[in-house]
């Protein structure tokens, strides 16, 4: 009988060499996207790989290589393989799960690795009550048929684990689709919708808002359907000026209400309504947050205002300005003040940035305080195929398990009887985990006692 030639196309995508070829290769260029800073800005490529290797890597999509054509396409092939191979093999699962094992005849239970027999007096009677109690003892629950042979008992555990490695493919399946649902240029290109699936940024002052972002790479704008305003924004820094830690105050506005206020710092972001801002970054301006308070909270006012400009405090009657600051590098320090009331010589004094600074007027005393204004740079994403990512790694997890510590075990008793004995043969079998098997088989069949 000749055999059936199997389609070439059907051959090739449901090949195990094409899956490693793919994951080579997916492996390969994710330490590519690793070592490459994705959506940094353009200059930063410039000034450090150079104008040449700037260039084709852009033309190449290095920068922004998760959410390449190219890449996308190395995700589908390699999702098209795992199907057309799940579905050329599961068939036979089916086939192996469903055969008749009660059809099994005594010369195979006597050719297989695990057997061991036991004789007992008495007849048929006792040697099937021997087996039933054998079974059910360790949780087995036998069929019987008679056979020419004598009487074959059979029964098995976890025959459904033979699909644990078809769980590791659909949960890939899943993590791949999560990807793909997540990635913008899916959003830009297939669904023409910008705002589905997003990765931006925006840089928000120190009491501004902002309703949209602008996406890494073209930098097209993106309606957020809400407005983000960065109410306050605190940095550290260690002794040689380096920042230690900052984090943003930052205020939800929808429809003209706050709807909520929260603190966004590195590794504690904000997600509302699927979209997720990350601390990323800062800017300082050469601008001051001043707040000056007469007395014991009499009048207390704060305003954003620049270098070298005066100002006027009306209620009080009070003109200040900042004079110089003490900088390092775009980090001011300190800064000098001036203040009058109108009445005698102007105060003029230093006060760091953050602390307080009493100043005694005759027509009173007033509380100076300072700090430069930031701008808060915040990362923001919407990807909403993330559930399903995490759900493929939790289902993943639990395919791995059953794949790699969970087997398909068979146990067979094949009874014959004289009248005055019975002869039982035992035998079983495990598609994995056979050193294990075989002691549980041994205390089965009694042979270890």
């Amino acid at each position: 009988m000749t055999k059936t030639s199997k389609n070439p196309l059907l051959a090739f995508f449901s090949s195990v060499q094409l899956a490693l070829f793919l994951l080579f290769l997916m492996a390969g260029t994710s330490i590519i996207g690793t070592i490459i800073p994705q959506n940094a800005p353009p200059g930063r490529y410039l000034e450090q790989y150079g104008a040449k290797m700037a260039r084709f890597m852009e033309l190449l999509n290095l920068t922004d290589m998760y959410n390449s054509r190219w890449f996308l396409l190395l995700l589908l092939l390699f999702a098209l393989n795992l199907i057309v191979c799940s579905l050329e093999r599961i068939p036979q699962v089916i086939k192996i799960i469903k055969r008749d094992n009660l059809d099994t005849s005594a010369d195979r239970l006597e050719k297989m690795g695990l057997r061991a027999r036991v004789t007992l007096p008495g007849g048929a009677q006792e040697g099937e009550a021997h087996i039933r109690k054998v079974f059910q003892q360790q949780g087995w629950k036998p069929q019987q048929r008679q056979q020419k042979d004598g009487t074959l008992f059979f029964a098995e555990k976890g025959a459904w684990t033979r699909f644990g490695v078809y769980i590791v493919h659909l949960s890939i399946l899943i993590v791949l689709l999560g990807a793909l649902i997540g990635s913008s240029t899916v959003a830009k290109k297939l669904l023409r919708d910008p705002s589905f699936a997003f990765k931006g940024s925006v840089m928000i002052p120190e009491s501004r808002q902002s309703e949209v972002i602008y996406a890494f790479k073209s930098g097209t704008p993106i309606e957020l359907g809400f407005g983000v305003r960065c109410d306050y924004f605190t940095i550290e820094y260690y002794p040689n000026g380096m920042p230690k830690t900052y984090l943003s105050k930052v205020t939800v506005v929808e429809d003209g209400a706050e709807v909520l206020s929260t603190d966004i710092k590195v590794n504690s972001p904000l997600t509302y309504k699927g979209i997720t801002f990350y601390q990323s970054s800062y800017q300082p301006y050469q601008d001051y947050v001043v707040t000056l308070q007469k007395g014991a909270a009499e009048l207390q006012t704060s305003s954003i205002i620049p270098h070298s400009q005066q100002q006027q405090w009306s209620e009080a009657g009070i003109t200040y300005g900042i004079i110089n600051r003490e900088n390092r590098g775009e980090v001011t320090r300190r800064v000098k003040v001036w203040l009058s009331d109108g009445q005698g010589e102007p105060s003029i004094f230093w006060v760091n940035l953050g602390q307080e600074a009493l100043v005694e007027r005759p027509s009173g005393s007033y509380t100076f305080q300072a700090k430069q204004l930031y701008a808060t740079g915040l990362q923001v994403t919407k990807d909403p195929g993330v559930w399903l990512v995490y759900g493929g790694c939790i289902l993943m997890l639990i395919g791995l398990y059953v794949a790699f510590f969970m087997s398909h075990r068979k146990l067979f008793a094949m009874l014959r009887s004289d009248g005055s004995s019975a002869t039982i043969l035992f035998a079983g079998s495990a598609n994995k985990n056979k050193v294990g098997f075989e002691k549980k088989f041994e205390d089965l069949a009694g042979t270890n006692r």
